[in-house]
């Protein structure tokens, strides 16, 4: 009798590597596949939270998202967020990462300082911004008033467009170290020989900036700008706290709006639907993103 001749080298080498990426396989298909395939599955249900009974429409909550008033409305807010966050952030992370590159006092301080709300617990930082903004006792108000700025206090978080433009100052306030961490790393690695050289042919401030600068920061920014677009779309906890929504949908997200439709109204299909058109709209950014790292690799 002969005997089975024993496997290659290569072919074991396979093997051991099936064995090594199973566990991480398994954890994808529980924690992204799965609820990805549940959430497109329900979305096709009318189904009651929480018994989770239903009966099948199809596309007929695509056709009730689509006619639903709160949807562009949350879509509205949800663009707002983004993009006024966003901006802010941008604008005050390129400006402190600029700060920190140059030689100051206390440096190595100012930087770990500057990480200090991204850092910060999302709850701990609402109760603080909430007690600064509340219109009775919060401190902005007390300052605004002894300054005489204001005659009266200011309700904040209750009125529109106060309520938006709160929430967008606290999330570009709790997320702009993001951006210093980028920008700063690769403002550190621009060879000075080129702000020299600059300097040398009569280059001002300004000029540096925007020939050196600016144009050497572009593919970083690019990645920061998707990157923070993608987490700022989602975003729930801070704007759940800082104003659930309110007043009368004035602030209420997408996110929001499926918290909502879930654990409010009890209706699980339509929560689903609306976080299907979510996820499509961040499948968009998610594939502008891979292109630009992907193009960023090549270069």
């Amino acid at each position: 009798m002969h005997s089975d001749p024993p496997p290659s080298l290569e072919k074991r080498y396979a093997r051991i590597g099936v064995v090594l990426i199973a566990p991480t396989v398994l954890v994808f298909c529980a924690v992204i596949l799965y609820p990805l395939i549940s959430a497109i599955y329900l979305s096709l249900f009318s189904i009651y939270t929480p018994t989770l009974a239903g009966e099948w429409v199809g596309v007929d909550n695509y056709t009730a998202l689509l006619a639903s008033g709160d949807f562009w409305n949350a879509a509205l807010n949800t663009l707002i967020w983004t993009v006024g966050t966003l901006m802010l952030q941008l604008v005050f992370g390129v400006a402190m990462a600029l700060l920190l590159n140059q030689s100051i006092v206390f440096q190595s301080l100012a930087r770990s300082l500057v990480l200090f709300p991204y850092f910060l617990s999302t709850v701990v930082a609402v109760l603080v911004w909430r007690w600064l903004f509340n219109d009775l006792y919060g401190i902005l108000n007390h300052v605004l008033l002894i300054a005489g700025l204001i005659d009266a206090p200011v309700n904040w978080l209750g009125q529109m467009p106060n309520a938006m433009i709160s929430i967008i100052l606290v999330g570009a306030w709790k997320y702009f170290p993001f951006v210093v961490i980028v920008v700063l790393a690769r403002l550190q690695s621009i060879p000075e020989q080129l702000y020299e050289a600059a300097t040398i042919d009569g280059a001002g401030p300004f000029q540096r900036f925007t020939d050196i600068t600016l144009p050497q920061l572009r593919d970083v920014l690019v990645v920061v700008v998707l990157l923070r677009a993608i987490w700022d779309f989602k975003e729930f906890d801070l704007i759940y706290l800082m104003t659930g929504g309110g007043p009368v949908r004035a602030t209420q997200t997408l996110s929001l709006l499926v918290y909502e439709e879930a654990f409010r109204l009890n209706r699980m299909g339509m929560a689903s639907t609306y976080a299907v058109a979510m996820m499509l709209v961040l499948l968009g950014f998610t594939l502008v993103y891979l292109r630009q790292t992907n193009r960023l690799e090549e270069g």
